[in-house]
């Protein structure tokens, strides 16, 4: 139950850290393909909406729990601690040293290695973020969120054939394997990560081959054929697009169809 209780907090830091520093304009696989944006507006104006009172106060927690670090660098608590309350503050850079050590102390909980990438790309520092990916690809090579993550620091370093190469090596090589009963994760989200970066760089053809062939396999699977009629929108074809946005809303669960249906309305007018 314990364990049970403590992945669910490492969820909710994944959410809270994600939120401050990055955005996804699909919700194709819940992945970054799009360049990372930092919410510098919202976190300012969340940052001002602590009162000098409170930030006064977590600066004083920060500094008993960093003193607790000083002579137990390991105390799982005084870390856990430090980093929410620097989740509090917004401060992103400040969560890279207890993130660092999380991610040492346990190297089986993907999340904190995910965030410590995210961290240590937004402070440029593309070296450590590429090897906190690494390491969570080498024990979980389909870990999408991992991919993702590399995939977007190689697109931010205009390096998008080597995130097309690491895709593709991915699927090949998981293809071989064929062996995914340990998985949690479906290849169909991988080739639509590798679809969005075809999108990116406007290998339009390659995208739409490969939606194509994603639907074709999940026939109930709205989103490579969302996807597909975006990219035909973004070329100017949206007599080709409607009919796919009207059965990707079908197809969609609940939570995406309002999104789906924003998109056929703006067609419309149009």
């Amino acid at each position: 139950m314990q364990n049970k209780r403590s992945r669910g907090v490492y969820i909710v830091l994944v959410i809270m850290l994600f939120s401050l520093i990055i955005f996804s304009g699909l919700p194709l696989v819940g992945s970054i393909v799009q360049e990372t944006k930092i919410l510098s507006q919202k976190n300012s104006e969340q940052v001002a909406g602590i009162s000098s009172q409170e930030q006064t106060r977590l600066e004083a927690e920060a500094r008993g729990y960093q003193k607790v670090l000083d002579r137990e660098p390991d105390n799982e608590t005084a870390l856990k601690e430090l980093l929410n309350i620097r989740l509090q503050q917004q401060d992103i850079l400040g969560t890279i040293a207890p993130l660092e050590t999380l991610a040492e102390i346990h190297p089986q909980i993907a999340e904190y290695a995910i965030l410590l990438g995210q961290t240590k790309q937004y402070a440029e520092d593309y070296e450590g973020a590429a090897a906190a990916y690494r390491n969570v690809l080498a024990v979980s090579p389909l870990n999408i969120m991992a991919l993702g993550g590399l995939v977007n620091l190689f697109l931010n370093q205009n390096l998008p054939e080597r995130a097309i190469a690491l895709l593709q090596n991915t699927l090949s090589q998981a293809q071989e394997d064929h062996d995914q009963d340990d998985q949690n994760i479906d290849l169909s989200s991988i080739q639509l990560l590798l679809g969005e970066v075809y999108t990116e760089e406007e290998k339009y053809g390659d995208a739409i081959a490969l939606y194509d062939e994603i639907a074709a396999t999940h026939e109930t699977d709205f989103r490579p054929i969302f996807a597909k009629a975006l990219l035909l929108e973004k070329q100017g074809d949206t007599e080709a697009a409607r009919p796919l946005l009207e059965n990707a809303y079908e197809l969609a669960p609940a939570e995406f169809k309002d999104q789906i249906k924003n998109n056929l309305s703006t067609m419309e007018n149009d």
